[in-house]
């Protein structure tokens, strides 16, 4: 027999494996025990007294040797029954417990979920822009378009911006280093910086995602969705953006 299935049952390997050697030997010392399976004596002892408690294994004295003798084996479908019913007990228990447990983990704040994209993977960023804002009763979102980047990503999407207007979708852009320019639906303000690492980001709601170049030169993007990350983003963009 496959001790498998007996540990399916809550056996353990040792348990099993004595278990199984009881039934084949019959009534057996534990000195016959350990030379069968191998297991030192004081092993088997205590695996023993754990079969014992389990109903499945008993012993009795004979010739001042305690012989062990297992009992039918249908009392492992009464240890599935046990095992089940103990089981439904908990789980009664636990659909009481679980309002407070929930209660605990609400008020833990909620927990960002952040998605990592790269290469033409990066479409899927800004397809979700579109798709959120559209949906948003506001219809806007905020970037800092970085000069360097700027042609690598709109190359992933080229119909980005004319999608976006017919989504009838406004952005706010603060253009880092030179270049882009207006195509409806959109304003912008540019700050003169020296940015060595530059990294695009847009501020949606209650989502932000940042997309840089790894060391091929290829853009990758991390999209953290968590309404206090967007908040703080948004505030000091608008901030930033009422001062250039």
């Amino acid at each position: 027999m496959n001790i498998d299935v007996l540990k399916k049952i809550g056996l353990s390997d040792k348990e099993a494996i004595i278990y199984l050697e009881i039934l084949r030997l019959g009534p057996s010392s534990v000195r016959k025990i350990a030379e069968k399976t191998d297991l030192n004596r004081g092993t088997v002892y205590e695996i023993l007294k754990t079969l014992k408690e389990k109903g499945l294994i008993s012993f009795y004295e004979k010739d001042t040797k305690q012989l062990f003798v297992a009992e039918d084996p249908t009392r492992l479908k009464s240890l599935i029954e046990e095992e089940i019913n103990e089981l439904n007990e908990a789980d009664k228990k636990l659909q009481v417990f679980i309002p407070e447990l929930k209660s605990i983990y609400d008020r833990g704040g909620e927990r960002p979920v952040a998605r990592y994209y790269e290469g033409n993977e990066i479409f899927a960023i800004l397809d979700d822009v579109l798709d959120v804002c559209g949906k948003d009763t506001e219809k806007i979102y905020r970037i800092y378009s970085a000069a360097e980047l700027r042609g690598k990503i709109y190359e992933i999407y080229p119909d980005f911006n004319s999608e976006r207007i017919r989504r009838g979708v406004s952005v706010r852009a603060i253009a880092i280093g030179e270049g882009g320019g207006l195509h409806g639906l959109d304003e912008r303000k540019w700050m003169d910086v020296d940015v060595k690492t530059p990294t695009y980001i847009f501020i949606y709601p209650g989502k932000t995602a940042y997309i840089s170049l790894n060391a091929q030169d290829e853009p990758v993007g991390v999209v953290i969705e968590n309404e206090g990350v967007y908040q703080t983003q948004k505030g000091i963009f608008d901030s930033l953006w009422t001062r250039i």
